[in-house]
């Protein structure tokens, strides 16, 4: 049996850093508070740029290899180079690709990504048209000890319906990392799946627009939104604030993790780092506040790094 698969995208990132953008703060907008403005119509010099495996899945595939856990990607690609490149540079990373469907008619995804290099942060833009294709197969998925859930696009509120019924019936252990674009799109069909989840990954802006869905008060405090959170079902709870660290609840105590100061190069990547180093801690039987630990040192360490994949840390 194997022991997780990772459900989700699996692209190609493309990086462009860049300290031309002006940074607006926008503080009375709660889940929009910073911007990124370039003057239209205008042409900015790009000194380098850098390319990396990308996805959800990947991501979280490939750091939970690297701490020596049997890890296996399921996605949909194109039938192209990049397609190619994908399945060797997983392979080179330990990822095991049989679940990897090669789709004749589309091209594989590509992301373009922007850093701002004063601070890190990213605007990404995306192409999920092959990901949207995603086809889910019970039988594929059915021999495993856990499932986690990343970037789903498309029929996503089927494919989740499907995952669910899997895991129910074969009592496979759900991590779950819903993704903005999802909560925006049917809130509902998130929260509806949350209640069957064993592990929930939200950062702070996820958690607040999922509580504002149930409950019209604005109320950021971390306590809060975990006792709002644990309502829905999740065992545990796990909430993520970039610097600020990390908290987790299982109900009964919270504990606390707090960011490690570093220069980071860029900021892509680091929720699913923090998401690979708390989840593999957890499947190795670690404690709560281990498994915290574990996941601010995977994403500090991965901040410092352009890309998804490099600085992402190995066993201890």
């Amino acid at each position: 049996m194997q022991k997780i698969i990772c459900i989700g995208s699996a692209c190609k990132d493309i990086f462009f850093p860049t300290a031309e953008g002006k940074i607006i703060e926008t503080p009375d907008e709660l889940l929009s508070q910073k911007k990124i403005e370039f003057e239209l119509g205008a042409k900015y010099k790009i000194e380098d740029r850098y390319e990396a495996l990308g996805g959800c899945a990947v991501n979280v595939a490939v750091g939970l290899a690297r701490r020596g856990i049997d890890a296996t990607c399921y996605a949909h690609i194109g039938n192209d180079e990049n397609a190619d490149w994908i399945l060797s540079e997983l392979q080179k990373n330990n990822v095991k690709t049989d679940l990897i469907n090669k789709d004749k008619k589309l091209s594989s995804d590509m992301s373009a990504i922007i850093i701002d290099e004063q601070s890190g942060e990213r605007v990404i833009f995306s192409n999920q048209k092959a990901n949207a294709n995603l086809e889910i197969i019970p039988d594929k998925i059915s021999q495993t000890e856990w499932i986690f859930i990343g970037d789903l696009h498309g029929n996503w509120q089927g494919h989740l319906d499907l995952i669910f019924k899997v895991a129910k019936e074969n009592k496979i252990k759900l991590a779950y990392n819903p993704k903005q674009i999802n909560i925006h799109d049917d809130v509902k069909k998130v929260i509806e799946i949350i209640s069957g989840t064993k592990i929930l990954f939200l950062n702070k802006d996820e958690a607040l627009e999922i509580i504002l869905a149930v409950n019209s008060e604005k109320i950021t405090d971390e306590a809060y939104l975990l006792a709002e959170l644990k309502k829905l079902g999740a065992e545990i709870i796990v909430l993520t604030d970039g610097i600020r660290g990390a908290w987790v609840s299982d109900g009964s105590e919270i504990f606390f993790a707090l960011g490690k100061k570093v220069k980071a190069l860029d900021s892509t990547g680091a929720g699913d780092a923090f998401a690979s180093g708390f989840l593999g801690a957890y499947i190795k039987e670690e404690n709560l506040q281990a498994c915290l630990d574990s996941g601010i040192a995977n994403s500090s360490s991965e901040v410092q790094f352009y890309g998804s994949i490099d600085g992402l840390l190995g066993e201890n």
